[in-house]
Order: C-alpha cells, then structure tokens, then sequence
C-alpha cells in the first residue's frame, strides 16, 4: 500500500482538504483585479487522484476571465475535468473558464476540478500568466523531481490499493476505540463536541446511534480505510417501518436514525445488507469513505436526511443480492415508501443533499445516484460514474436517475462498458405522488462528459417535458458526448 505523504516539487500541492497556495511569495498590491490559484488533493486511489483547483481575487475589482495553466511529470495526465474548458500541449495543461464561472469579484473565487492518472503533482503553475501565489511566471518546463511510474490503467478489483484518506486532528474530546464493543457503547452514549476515533481493523456487529450532534457541537465518527465496519445480520423480526428495535438487527453496516450534525470520515463499510443509511438525520457530512459489497444499495439519505452531503468517498461492488435496489447513492424514498418514510407533510424530504467528487461504480447493480421523487434542490458536481456492472433490474439501466426537482447536475464523467445493461447515462422520470410534486422537473445538466460506450442511446434523456410546464429540464451545450448511438440529449439544447 502506497504511503500517502506530499511530493517535493516546485508548487507544493494541498493533500486531501489542506490547501495550500503554489508558492510563497506574495505580489505587491496593486489596483484591479489580482488573481491566486491553489491547488488541493480531494480523494487519491491507487493509479490516481482528484483534485479541486480555487481561483480567488485578492485584488480591488473584478476579474472576468482566468486561465490556469501547469505541467505535469511524464507518466501522469489529466483523464477528465470540469468547470473549465481544458487543452494540452505535450505534458502543459491549460484550463479557461467557461461562461457561467468567468467572473472573479474581489474576495471571491471561482472553482474547477480534474482527474489525474498518475500521481505526479502539478508544477510551475500560473494563473492568468502570473504565478498563482502572485510574482513572477515560473518557467514553463515540468519538474524532474515529480516522476512517478507510469500508472496502469483502473481496473475492476474490489478493493483500491491506495492510501487510506486522513482526517484533520480532531478538535474536542476524543473516545479511541479498537473493538467492536466499544465503538457499539460510543455509539450509544456520545455527546455533542465528541470524536470516535477508530483503530484499525475489523468491526462486526450492528452499529447504530440515535445520539444527535448540534450545528455548534458536531459529532464524528472517524478512522482509517483499514477500519472496516462489517454487519453479517439481519436477524430477528423488526418493526413495520425500520427503527432500532431491542432484538433486531437490520443488517446495515452503519445507521444514524434521529441522528443530525455527524461527520463520518475515513472508514470502510463492507459486506452488509446496506452500507451507511440515514434516517431523520439532517446536516450530516459522510467524506472520504469506501462503501462495497453490500446485498443492496451503498449509502442511503432517507426520512427527510436534508442539507447532507456526500463526498470524496468510493462506492462501488452494490446490489449483490438484490441487483435492481443496488443504488451507490440513494437520495429519498420512492413514494410507495412514504407511508414509512414520508415523515414531513407525508413526504420524505432529503432535500439539498450534495454529491461531490465521489468515484460510483464499477459493479453498482443499480442506479449510481437515484434522486427521489419529492426531493429538491441537490448537487450532483464532481462524480465519476463507471457503468460497468449496471445491471437492467428494476429498469437500472443509467448512471443517473432524476425523479426530484431542482438538482443541478454538472461537471460529472460517466463511462460505460460490458459487462451490464445500459440505456442512457441520465434519465428524468415522472412518478405521480400524493402530495403532487412536478417530479423530474426543473433540473439543470451543465458541463457532464458521458461516453456511452457505443451502447448507449442518449447521454440524457428527458422522459416529458409536457409533465414540467412551467419548470422545464435544461440541458446546457457544455455537456459533451461519445460513443452514444442516438445523441447528447432527446431536448433542445440551451447555449
């Protein structure tokens, strides 16, 4: 396993949350608008890594355009990217913004991202020609001290050899805990401000908390990626809706249920009916986690989990029992369920939940994101979605379905392959509730690259636009498409 650590090379590079600016050197002030560039390491995996590049003004007046430029080592590239328009020239990558993220106000920024393959680092960078911690341009060849192997390509293994994540030093009273039984009575009696620290290894068992966290007072539950959370259940009869019950195990491999304001960071959940399942469990962040081998889907925002995010984190090996409720990442109830679920006015509402920059798949059964009806207003930025293993059940047949309202949807990469079944890489649908929601309308496909593997109709498909009169789809002409049999999209395409 590679040891995660910084690479010496003429523009440090922020690893996994830390950002940190390309040089030190800071630019006399002057008048107008003076743009800085840093460069930070969200998710890294055995052959690779993601990274979010910030753009910020630091002058007096706004900037309505920037160009961010830098080498890479031989053996490392930029597979994909987003929010920029991206070009090369032998190992030099520039990116320009596109319309919508041009502008930079004075104190503000603007954000894209890229995936690289390799692990070599970005050198001698520039923004806008200048170097992007102000001075002058660094030269333009690429650094010889930042020269990785080159890395094979990705392949379908069940387990990413790279570097378990790490997490920030916690910064309350923190609980240590190395067994099972001791992450079981953490888990029941933690307090607002609290830490659970994992040790690495195997925890089996049924681990669940119904102890809340505060906006203050947030509670974490962090480890590495060699701790694996593993539930073997269900077993005994439970409840007609789900909720912890003495004497009965659900079978999920992590289950927050009244449980809002967590963090959960690092750690594996492996092996389990489901992986992580919210319910009733607003404003929780779940970042840089692995999630696979689960009889149904990866991880779950239900009974109204708003305001949550996703992100940083590998899902993939879903629906092993259950193929066609395999989702990686499930937002909502279908509203069949809302009898159970539909806890706010008889509808679950996990609304605003954000999907960021995680990697969905190969071997996801199901859908890798599936936006329930009755939701609203989400994001799903940043994602790479492998469609390998997709599996037709229950009409899973697409990397995206979007049954909510409002979403935007932007800067994701979809692939697909055999083996699996695959239609379109995005679908909206419809579905009729009660309360009435103009379901699948009013979402928003901006800067997407789907290759449908010459399988594929459609990169997105819109199912009726008569159904959302008043709250149209909107397909932007940034996204791009390869290899689909009918086209980009079945609607008019919006500049």
């Amino acid at each position: 396993m590679r040891t995660l650590r910084a690479v010496a090379v003429t523009a440090a590079v922020a690893l996994l949350g830390a950002a940190v600016p390309y040089l030190t050197g800071t630019a006399a002030h002057a008048a107008g608008p003076v743009l800085r560039a840093t460069v930070t390491q969200v998710s890294v995996w055995a052959t690779g890594y993601g990274a979010d590049v910030t753009v910020t003004n630091t002058g007096d007046a706004p900037a309505t355009g920037w160009t961010v430029a830098f080498d890479l080592p031989a053996g490392t590239s930029v597979s994909s990217s987003w929010s920029a328009v991206r070009t090369q020239s032998g190992q030099r990558y520039t990116f320009t913004n596109v319309g919508w993220n041009g502008t930079v106000n004075p104190g503000a920024s603007q954000t894209f991202g890229f995936n690289a393959a390799g692990l070599g680092t970005p050198a001698n960078c520039t923004v806008n020609g200048a170097s992007c911690s102000g001075g002058p341009a660094p030269s333009a060849s690429p650094s010889p001290s930042a020269s990785p192997s080159p890395s094979a390509p990705p392949s379908p293994s069940p387990s990413p050899s790279g570097p378990p994540p790490s997490s920030p030093p916690p910064g309350g009273p923190v609980l240590d805990v190395a067994t099972a039984a001791q992450l079981s009575s953490a888990l029941s009696t933690v307090n607002p401000g609290v830490t659970i620290r994992l040790a690495p290894g195997t925890y089996r068992g049924a681990f669940a908390t119904t102890r809340a966290g505060t906006a203050a007072s947030r509670i974490t539950l962090t480890g590495p990626r060699t701790a694996v959370l593993i539930n073997d259940g269900p077993s005994g009869t439970g409840p007609s809706c789900p909720a912890p019950t003495a004497g009965w195990d659900s079978g999920y491999g992590l289950w927050l249920f009244d449980a809002p304001y967590w963090n959960l960071t690092g750690f594996t959940v492996a092996e389990s009916k489901k992986g992580i399942v919210l319910d009733n469990s607003h404003h929780v962040t779940i970042s840089s986690v692995y999630v696979h081998h689960t009889e149904d889907e990866g991880v779950h925002f239900r009974r109204s989990s708003a305001d949550g995010v996703i992100r940083d984190s590998i899902v993939e090996y879903t629906g092993l029992v259950q193929p066609g409720y395999g989702e990686g990442v499930y937002l909502g109830s279908a509203g069949s369920n809302w009898a159970c679920h539909g806890n706010s006015g008889g509808v679950d509402r996990s609304d605003r939940v954000q999907v960021l920059n995680n990697r969905i798949g190969p071997y996801v059964a199901a859908e890798h994101i599936d936006i329930k009806e009755g939701t609203f207003d989400g994001v799903i930025r940043g994602n790479t979605f492998d469609g390998r293993g997709i599996s037709g059940q229950n009409s899973a047949d697409s990397w995206v379905d979007a049954k909510g309202i409002g979403y935007l949807i932007e800067s994701n990469t979809g692939t697909f392959a055999a083996p699996g079944t695959f239609v379109n890489g995005y679908e909206t649908h419809n579905p009729a509730t009660t309360p009435s929601f103009l379901n699948g309308c009013g979402n928003v496909w901006r800067a997407n690259s789907s290759n449908l593997g010459g399988i594929g109709q459609y990169a997105i498909r819109v199912t009726s636009t008569s159904k959302c009169a008043g709250n149209l789809n909107v397909v932007y002409a940034s996204n791009t498409v390869t290899n689909a049999t009918t086209g980009l999209t079945n609607i008019a395409v919006t500049p």
